[in-house]
C-alpha cells in the first residue's frame, strides 16, 4: 500500500484565526536546546477539526504523522534520486533466483516507542496482517530475531518499492488484538519513527522526540501539525514566522521568500489528474462512464492555459503514460505518449462525440437520446490552484459542447465520495513512482486488484478510478514478475496503450510541488544540491526523514 493522498484544506475559517491569535504571544525562541529549543510548526494540508486517527491502514484519512514520523516501513525510497534504498528497520534484502522468496534482515536492537523489542517477529507479523497481504502472498516466516522471510506465488521483483518502502510495520503485541484493522483510529500510536505522539486536539497535534529511537532522539524536540482552512491562512502565517514548513501552491514564491528566512524549492512529479468513476460494471453513473467522452475532454481543455493561470506557470506537462519524463524515458513506448495535448481542439472533441452518436443540441452541447452531457467535478474547497483550474476545465469543454459544473467541496465531501466512488470526476493528485520505474503507478491506480465496486473503498491500492482492464492486469503481473528490461517495456507497451486511450485519469499538469521551509531556525533542509528526500510535509516517509535530519539554527 502506498501513501497518496495530498492533503487538503478546506473550511473553518474560525480554526484558522483561532490558531493565529493562540500563536502570536508564543513564537518560539531560534535557540537551541532545553527549554529553549524551537518548536518546529508544520502545515501539511489538514483542516480544522484535524481528524484523531493514527491507522497506518487508513492511507486516505489518517493524520500525516502516521506515515514515516510515527510508523515506518523497512526502507526509505528516494523517488528524487537513483540511489540504493535507505535502511530504516531493514538492514538489507535479497530476492530468491525465482524472485518469489524475499528475505530481509532488519537492524539489531531495535524498539517500539513503548520500550517493547522490535523484531521480525513484528515485521512477518505485519505483512500477514490486514491489507498488507497481497494476491500473491504465501507466507511471512522470522527465522531468527532479525530475519523475515517473505514468500509469494509469483516473483516480486519490480514491486521493492512497495513491499519495503510503503509497507508501514506494527507492533504485534497491539495489532493482534485488533480485529477491525480499518475501523481502529489508534489514538494512541506505538510506532518505531523518530517522534511520538505529545498532545492533540482538533485544531493541532504535537510530536516530540522519541527517545528510543534508533539513531538516537532527533535534534528537533517538537514538531507541531496545524489545522488551516486555506492556502491562504498557511501563506500568511509563513510569511509571519509563525509556522516553519509547508508544502502548498503559492503563486508568487517572491512574496514569501523575499525576507531571506524562507527557502523553497519546487519538485515537478506527482500528476494532478482528472480523476473520473469509470467503470460502469462496477457501479459508476454518469456519462463520464463512456470513453468517448473521458477522450473529448481530454482534448477540449487548454493545459497550457490551465498551466498559466491556474499554476502560475510553476506546473510541468503530465503524461498520459504515467511516467515521469526524462527520468523514466527508457519506459516510454511511443514518444507520442511523452506529453498529454497542450492546447485545446474543440474539433477534434466535436469529431470524436460525433463518432460514438453524440449529437448537438440547439444551445450548442453534445448529448446522445435527448439527453445532454452534463458531469459534476469537484475540487477541495480552500485549494486555490485546483479550484481555479476546475473552473477552467468548466469553461474550456463548454466551448467543446461539453457541460462540466465545477465546484468546491469540504473535507468530508471530498475524501468519501473518492473513496467509495460516488462521484463522477474529481481534480485529484497521483502520487508517483518512488524509483525510476512507472509499476507502482500502474498496480496502485490501475490494476482491477486494486480496486473495488462502487459503495466500498480499496484496501489494496488506491484505483479510485474502478477501472478494470484485462490486458493492464496481465501486463502489470507480467512487469511484477521480472527483471528482464525488454520484458517489461513490452508490458508497460501494453499499459500506455490501454490507459492513454482508456483515460480514466485524465492527466492535467504535474503538480507544483512547491515546498517552503525556514532556513533562519532551522537547518539541514533538502536543497537542489542535497535532494536527500523530497522536502513535502505531506508525503509519506520522506517528511520523516526531512525532520531527522534538522537542527535548530545557532
Amino acid at each position: 500500500m502506498t501513501r497518496t493522498k495530498r492533503s487538503l484544506a478546506v473550511a473553518l475559517a474560525a480554526g484558522a484565526a483561532a490558531i493565529a491569535l493562540g500563536m502570536t504571544g508564543c513564537t518560539p525562541s531560534a535557540g537551541g536546546g532545553g527549554d529553549d529549543a524551537p518548536v518546529l510548526r508544520v502545515w501539511a494540508g489538514s483542516a480544522t477539526p484535524i481528524n484523531n486517527n493514527f491507522n497506518p491502514f487508513a492511507v486516505d484519512t489518517a493524520v500525516h504523522a502516521t506515515f514515516g514520523v510515527i510508523y515506518e516501513p523497512l526502507f526509505f525510497f528516494n523517488q528524487l534520486s537513483a540511489d540504493a534504498p535507505v535502511g530504516l528497520i531493514g538492514d538489507s534484502y535479497e530476492y530468491s533466483e525465482d524472485g518469489r522468496t524475499l528475505t530481509v534482515t532488519i537492524k539489531p536492537g531495535l524498539q517500539w516507542s513503548d520500550g517493547e523489542d522490535l523484531t521480525a517477529d513484528d515485521v512477518a507479523f505485519t505483512f500477514g496482517y490486514g491489507s498488507n497481504k497481497s494476491e500473491q502472498f504465501v507466507s511471512a516466516e522470522a527465522t531468527d530475531p532479525t530475519t523475515v522471510v517473505l514468500t509469494y506465488t509469483e516473483p516480486q521483483f519490480t514491486s521493492a518499492s512497495l513491499t519495503l518502502g510503503s509497507t508501514y510495520i506494527i507492533p504485534e503485541h497491539i495489532w493482534a488484538d485488533i480485529d477491525d484493522f480499518m475501523a481502529e483510529t489508534n489514538p494512541e500510536p506505538v510506532g518505531s519513527g523518530p517522534y511520538v505522539l505529545k498532545s492533540f486536539s482538533d485544531a493541532a497535534y504535537t510530536v516530540e522526540a522519541n527517545e528510543l529511537f534508533r539513531d538516537g532522539a532527533p535534534a528537533v524536540t517538537e514538531v507541531q501539525y496545524l489545522g488551516l482552512d486555506s492556502n491562504q491562512s498557511s501563506q500568511d502565517l509563513l510569511t509571519t514566522g509563525k509556522i516553519d514548513w509547508v508544502g502548498q501552491f503559492i503563486a508568487n514564491p517572491d512574496a514569501v521568500t523575499g525576507a531571506g528566512d524562507i527557502t523553497t524549492l519546487n519538485l515537478q512529479q506527482d500528476p494532478t489528474t482528472i480523476t473520473t468513476c469509470a467503470n460502469a460494471d462496477l457501479g459508476c453513473k454518469g456519462p463520464q462512464t463512456d470513453p468517448a467522452v473521458r477522450q473529448a475532454i481530454n482534448v477540449a481543455i487548454d493545459r497550457a492555459t490551465i498551466a498559466d493561470k491556474a499554476f502560475a506557470g510553476l506546473a510541468g506537462e503530465s503524461s498520459p503514460s504515467f511516467t515521469l519524463q526524462p527520468r523514466d524515458e527508457q519506459w516510454l513506448s511511443d514518444p507520442e505518449l511523452a506529453t498529454s495535448p497542450q492546447e485545446a481542439d474543440a474539433a477534434e472533441a466535436g469529431a470524436i462525440l460525433e463518432a460514438a452518436g453524440y449529437t448537438k443540441d440547439a444551445d450548442g452541447f453534445y448529448g446522445k437520446d435527448g439527453t445532454a452531457i452534463e458531469i459534476d467535478l469537484f475540487s477541495p474547497d480552500g485549494w486555490t490552484d485546483y479550484n481555479d483550474a476546475a473552473k477552467l476545465i468548466s469553461e474550456q469543454a463548454a466551448e467543446a459542447g461539453i457541460r462540466i459544473n465545477a465546484r468546491t467541496v469540504s473535507d468530508a465531501e471530498y475524501w468519501t465520495p473518492i473513496q467509495s466512488g460516488d462521484f463522477q470526476m474529481a481534480l485529484y493528485g497521483l502520487t508517483q513512482s518512488l524509483v525510476a520505474d512507472p509499476y507502482s503507478n500502474y498496480h496502485e491506480y490501475f490494476a482491477g486488484s486494486s480496486t473495488v465496486k462502487v459503495g466500498e473503498s480499496p484496501l489494496d491500492g488506491q484505483n479510485y478510478a474502478r477501472y478494470s482492464n484485462p490486458a493492464v492486469d496481465a501486463a502489470v503481473l507480467a512487469a511484477g514478475a521480472t527483471q528482464g528490461v525488454a520484458t517489461k517495456q513490452a508490458a508497460y507497451a501494453t499499459i500506455q496503450t490501454e490507459i492513454a486511450r482508456d483515460l480514466p485519469y485524465i492527466p492535467v499538469v504535474l503538480n507544483a510541488s512547491q515546498s517552503f521551509f525556514n532556513t533562519e531556525k532551522f537547518s539541514g533542509w533538502p536543497s537542489e544540491d542535497d535532494l536527500y528526500a523530497a522536502p513535502l510535509p505531506y508525503l509519506a516517509v520522506a517528511n520523516a526523514v526531512v525532520l531527522a535530519h534538522l537542527t535548530p539554527a545557532k
